[in-house]
């Protein structure tokens, strides 16, 4: 399709106060520390915002509706596991992890909390937290730009070969210069319009579609097993573990544990906590009703059915173009973007980080000194970008797909190691790494011999998550007990939280 002048419009209008919020974050981030962690200094509702839209990326408004409408009702459970997860992490994970991150060497990323949580001189868990992190970022960055291409490629009838540039290009540009505050800023704008959009978009199909009555009675006609929270017991108990095991990943995504690091209080943790889960919810339901009703709507309308039967993944685009007037879908659709580009942007930035802090000033250049700090992580913003870049080439590429691996990834090689840095005081060096080793491992392993020659339903989180955390308590109890100064910090760090109600 060619898209409309309001379209054009409302999406250049977007994308241009994106880059002048990136352009006043570059005037207020004054050294590497700004850079790459906003100097500690997010207040509750932008900590909630940004968290929650570098969280809820393009699979938000794309996959997850497009897993409902093939799927039904029983997809839902997937949003159910995130819920929970997500309310687990604000609860017993974002104040620890900031409190503990300012004690151990004002950790600025998580391998370097690791490094100085258990005093490891060997650097290994530096180097190997560092390597999981830019590998699972890679595949999750390519969803991002996949995400943005399949918008350009819809709405501006482009070539996939260009839509992938011009979906990441301006993410690239304000994260290039604005660091973690451009980053965080521009979330809030993207948050807030993305509620906008899963707010609105659910009512107007709704009314589409003749009401609740009529709309089930469509679906019943299409698949009766789409109203089912089991797909009338196809779904199995695999199956909905497989999808309820999405809360674990949450404990392990550094793009969001670098959220609650950056809090600028542990006091800020519990406002931030109660805005952001309500958020969640507000947008999960948004996206779950879009993919449900979306049946009802094609089904009566088979003749506009085309370009979601051939992606399941387009039906809130595809919606949105045909129910809307041209300059409120080019607002809407917007929100496609934002939710890209604010995951995008923060997992582009946890790679910058990465390689500036823990590989450039880690192992080449101790001694650098700021400036020269920010330039590197600069540079490294733009070398990802071009890795993501090349992994999303193929037009073939499933968004949901993407993030999945991704996510079970980061939930099984981190997950348990934070969770038992943060509580279990006996835990050694040698049991994270075991455990950080081992869970990444598995996921990988599962995937692609039981997942894809075997045909387990079972995601390749829960053996990862379960193999990574027996892993840590075996190995940490079998070797050497922790110094008495990692024991003496752990129990400063355990002091405070409970002197503060954690």
């Amino acid at each position: 399709m060619t898209a409309s002048t309001p379209l054009i419009v409302t999406f250049v209008i977007y994308l241009l106060a994106m880059v002048l919020i990136g352009v006043v974050a570059w005037r207020s981030t004054r050294n590497f520390d700004d850079y790459i962690l906003g100097g500690r200094s997010l207040g509750p509702g932008v900590t909630a915002l940004s968290a929650g839209a570098s969280d809820m990326s393009g699979w938000l408004l794309m996959g997850l509706p497009g897993a409902m409408y093939l799927g039904g009702v029983s997809e839902s459970w997937i949003a159910i596991g995130l819920i929970v997860g997500a309310y687990l992490n604000w609860r017993y994970v974002a104040g620890p992890l900031r409190v503990y991150t300012e004690r151990t060497g004002n950790a600025l990323t998580l391998p370097d909390f690791f490094t100085h949580r258990f005093e490891d001189r060997s650097r290994l868990l530096r180097v190997f937290s560092a390597l999981v992190i830019l590998v699972f970022f890679a595949v999750y960055c390519a969803s991002g730009v996949v995400a943005g291409a399949r918008l350009f490629e819809s709405v501006f009838g482009l070539p996939y070969a260009q839509a992938i540039w011009w979906g990441a290009a301006v993410t690239i540009l304000y994260t290039l210069i604005g660091g973690f505050l451009a980053v965080s800023w521009t979330d809030v704008a993207q948050g807030t319009l993305m509620l906008f959009a899963l707010i609105l978009a659910p009512v107007i199909v709704y009314m589409n579609t003749g009401g609740f009555e009529s709309s089930i009675e469509l679906i019943r006609s299409v698949d009766a097993t789409r109203l089912s929270w089991t797909r009338d017991g196809a779904l199995g108990a695999v199956g909905l573990i497989s999808l309820l095991a999405w809360a674990l990943g949450y404990f392990g995504q550094p793009h969001i544990l670098a959220r609650f690091m950056a809090a600028d209080s542990v006091h800020s943790i519990p406002a931030a906590r109660r805005i952001g889960m309500t958020w969640m919810i507000l947008c999960l339901l948004g996206a779950l009703l879009v993919g449900f009703l979306g049946i009802a709507y094609f089904q009566q309308h088979p003749e506009v059915a085309g370009p979601v039967e051939a992606n399941a993944e387009r039906v809130f685009i595809t919606l949105v173009e045909l129910l809307f007037n041209p300059w409120v879908a080019g607002v809407i659709l917007s929100a496609i973007l934002a939710a890209v580009m604010s995951t995008l942007s923060s997992q582009l930035l946890v790679c910058s980080s990465v390689l500036s802090e823990d590989f450039y000033r880690g192992f080449v250049r101790p001694g650098a000194g700021q400036r020269e700090l920010m330039w590197i992580g600069r540079a490294s913003v733009l070398l990802v970008a071009l890795v993501a870049l090349w992994l999303a080439r193929d037009p073939e590429s499933r968004v949901l797909g993407l993030v999945s691996y991704a996510w079970a990834g980061f939930g099984a090689a981190f997950g348990p190691v934070v969770l038992l840095s943060l509580f279990w005081g006996r835990m050694t060096r040698n049991g994270a790494l075991a455990g950080m080793l081992l869970g990444a491992v598995t996921v990988v392993a599962w995937k692609q011999i039981a997942v894809e020659r075997m045909g387990s339903n079972l995601y390749e989180i829960v053996p990862g998550f379960a193999i990574g955390l027996l892993a840590i308590i075996v190995v940490s109890l079998l070797d050497n007990a922790p110094s008495q100064n990692v024991r003496a910090t752990h129990e400063q760090v355990r002091r405070s939280l409970r002197e503060t109600g954690y």
